[in-house]
Formats: structure tokens, sequence, C-alpha cells
């Protein structure tokens, strides 16, 4: 059964020409599914939809079967999604192991440690670490939620290529391993041969592989 359904969703800025038109699909627990698509398709206003961020001009968003409008967009980030930003939205005053510890009871350092940082980087002012470790930073954050479903906003795109393949192998074990509904706008079509199912959007439209 899907924990995420959306229908006829259309979207359209100041009531001009729409960037969604009607698209409708849904999402599984335990699968990674990429967003696909050239600049300025609507892939981040899907996943922002899809996360409670913003509300569509028309169509619906089920989690779980139950509809976020009415159940409430607030309480829909709160419990239902994590979310990873491409600018990493840590605080930039605290640490990685704070970071973490705001989203979650579990304790932190294990989930930075097993993401590749070193404890002293985990104790470090997150300011302090590259672009790639803070990625990583905000992945943990986004994985040691309890929230069922992770919404990825071009997580590699700031990454080097080997740094990029790291942290798609945790994003697949997230959904695998761990049983979460991974869904990720990227660009990269190497990261997309490695979704489950990939969703392309063009022109407002929406072609579903997988």
């Amino acid at each position: 059964m899907s924990i995420l359904e959306f229908s006829n969703l259309k979207y359209s800025y100041d009531g001009k020409q729409g960037v969604l038109k009607g698209i409708s699909g849904q999402m599984e627990l335990g699968k990674m599914y990429a967003i696909l698509g050239p600049s300025g398709c609507g892939k981040t206003t899907l996943l922002s939809l899809l996360g409670g961020l913003d509300s569509p001009t028309n169509g619906n968003i089920l989690f779980d079967g139950k509809d976020i409008s009415q159940t409430g967009l607030a309480d829909h980030r709160k419990n239902h999604v994590s979310f990873i930003f491409q600018a990493y939205n840590l605080i930039d005053y605290l640490t990685p192991m704070e970071n973490v510890a705001l989203t979650s009871k579990l304790p932190p350092l294990p989930i930075l440690e097993r993401l590749g940082l070193t404890k002293e980087e985990a104790k470090r002012n997150v300011l302090k670490l590259s672009g790639g470790q803070q990625q990583r930073v905000a992945i943990a954050r986004a994985l040691a939620s309890e929230a069922p479903v992770i919404l990825a906003d071009e997580p590699t795109g700031n990454l080097d290529e080997d740094t990029a393949q790291d942290i798609t192998e945790i994003l697949k074990e997230s959904a695998h391993k761990m049983n979460k509904c991974v869904v990720v706008v990227t660009h990269s079509s190497e990261l997309a041969k490695q979704a489950d199912v990939v969703f392309h959007l063009k022109r407002g439209q929406l072609q579903i592989n997988g």
C-alpha cells in the first residue's frame, strides 16, 4: 500500500502558467524514487507539495490514506516527513551532534559515524566542515528522524563523484534496510539509475518508469 499518494495535482504561480498540470502518482515504503526533469519543470515544487511546505492549486495529497490538507500541513511536516535541502539548512552555530539531536531522541554520534564523520568532526562547529561533510550532517538529521518519508532536493548536487556515490548508497540503504520512502529530486542520471522508480517531469506532465 502506498504511504504517499497524489492525484490530479496542479500548481501555478499567481494563477498564470501551470507548473504542474494535473499529475498523479504514488509512493511506497521501502523504495527510493527519483524525480528527473529539466530546470524549471516543477521538480522542487512537487517535493515542496509532498512535504506540506506549500499547497497545490488543485488536487489532493494523501499520507497513509488521509488528506494532508485536512489533517494539517504542520502536523505532516512535523511527524511524517524529513527534508534534506540542497542548501543543507543546518543551524550554523551548532555542532553536527547538536543539529542531529534536534530531530531525534537517538544518540547522534553513531549515525554521524555511520555517515563517515569522525568523533572529532561531530563535535566541531558545522561551518568548519566541508560541503560534503555538511551534506552528511543534513542526511544524518533526516535519517535520525522517526518520519517515514525522506524528501531530498538535489542531495548530491554540490558533491564530488565519490562522495555523491556514498550519499546515494546511504539513501538506498535508508529505503531498502530502514524501510523509509525516499524521494530524491536530482539532475543526476547516475543517481536516477539506482532508484527503484523514476518520475520524469516535463512541461507539467509526469511519466513514471519502474
